[in-house]
């Protein structure tokens, strides 16, 4: 996918959630449920294609407008919405299609690395909520479909279709 392609799906996913106008036009990237993620998209595609310097820079602006800290070469699927940004820290190792992040939540090693070695870093399947305040730490895998309630933390693989809650959290179930 290109630039305009990962925008349209994140545009339109956020459009369905919210009831808004499918239809992506540019002026759309000031909205500001979606200029954090017109930011996190141009600092990857900057970064892919070797502007490494100027690709820190744009999410450096990111964490200073909305207080999101992404790394600029933070693999994240598709459609992408992140509903409130403020303390936000997605330092995962990748990020699945159609995933929503809501604020104060941190994807991130479980100790300090400063080099983001993705060995250590959390991976988010597709179509994963993460709600406010949860703590997803360590080399673990959040499994498709599933949610993570509002501060939890989670420091075990979380299985497709279920729902991690609690400190630390535990896994239930999402199916019927």
């Amino acid at each position: 996918m290109n630039l305009k392609e990962y925008l349209q799906a994140d545009w339109v996913r956020l459009a369905l959630l919210c009831n808004l106008n499918p239809t992506f036009v540019w002026r759309r990237c000031l909205s500001p449920r979606f200029a954090p993620v017109v930011l996190v998209r141009f600092a990857f595609c900057l970064h892919i294609t070797g502007y490494i310097n100027l690709a820190k820079l744009f999410s450096a602006l990111n964490l200073f407008l909305f207080g999101l800290e992404v790394p600029s070469k933070s693999l994240i699927g598709p459609g992408l919405v992140l509903p409130h940004t403020v303390g936000t820290v997605l330092g995962a190792a990748s990020i699945g299609a159609n995933a929503t992040i809501f604020h104060q939540v941190t994807l991130g090693a479980i100790v300090a690395d400063y080099h983001y070695d993705i060995s250590t870093r959390p991976t988010v399947g597709d179509n994963v909520t993460i709600s406010a305040g949860a703590k997803v730490l360590g080399e673990i895998y959040l499994g498709n479909h599933s949610v993570i309630g509002a501060n939890a933390v989670v420091l075990k693989d979380v299985p497709e279709n279920s729902l991690a809650v609690g400190i630390p959290a535990l896994n239930k179930s999402l199916k019927k």
